[in-house]
């Protein structure tokens, strides 16, 4: 078994997928699989990650298209199938993108966010990625605060969206 310490947390590899150690909680992070998805949504509703414009439905169905192996829930490590995080990460070949980072809201402040970030910038650098965007909401102020203490930088740029299928109906 091999464990490594970053700050306040620790990752240990063995049987399958490594384990996260933060503060209290022993984390399990896997790929998301077709039977997380109640728990997944019923987690980023808690969130205050759904709007009635994007089904998290449909927007798990999407994902599960195309690089599957990029959206990663965290589970309880000490129960097993709890999921208590997720992070939907992607990658076009010049940017990668970050969407639904998610925290159970009773299991946060216990480094969770960190250790799903890292995993997911493990991934997206093994497929060779050079820089990860992101979108935040502009009052989401905790969440902008949490990215900055990782590293993120707010960019100059204009985000711009275009609908291309309906999600509300």
């Amino acid at each position: 078994m091999l464990a490594t310490k970053t700050s306040r947390w620790a990752r240990v590899m063995g049987e399958g997928y490594p384990r996260w150690y933060t503060k209290h909680v022993a984390l399990q992070i896997r790929p998301f699989i077709e039977a997380d998805e109640p728990r997944t949504v019923d987690l980023w509703e808690r969130c205050g990650l759904v709007r009635a414009w994007n089904d998290p439905r449909k927007d798990i169905a999407r994902k599960l298209r195309l690089q599957r192996d990029l959206f990663l829930v965290g589970v309880d490590g000490d129960w097993g199938d709890r999921i208590v995080a997720t992070v939907m990460a992607g990658y076009d070949g010049h940017r990668g993108w970050i969407n639904y980072l998610a925290v159970d809201p009773d299991w946060r402040r216990q480094g969770i966010a960190r250790a799903l970030m890292a995993a997911a910038e493990d991934r997206l650098r093994a497929l060779g990625c050079a820089k990860i965007n992101l979108q935040i909401r502009k009052d989401n102020r905790d969440a902008i605060a949490f990215y900055r203490g990782i590293g993120f930088v707010e960019d100059a740029v204009v985000s711009m969206g275009k609908r291309l299928e309906r999600d509300d109906g």
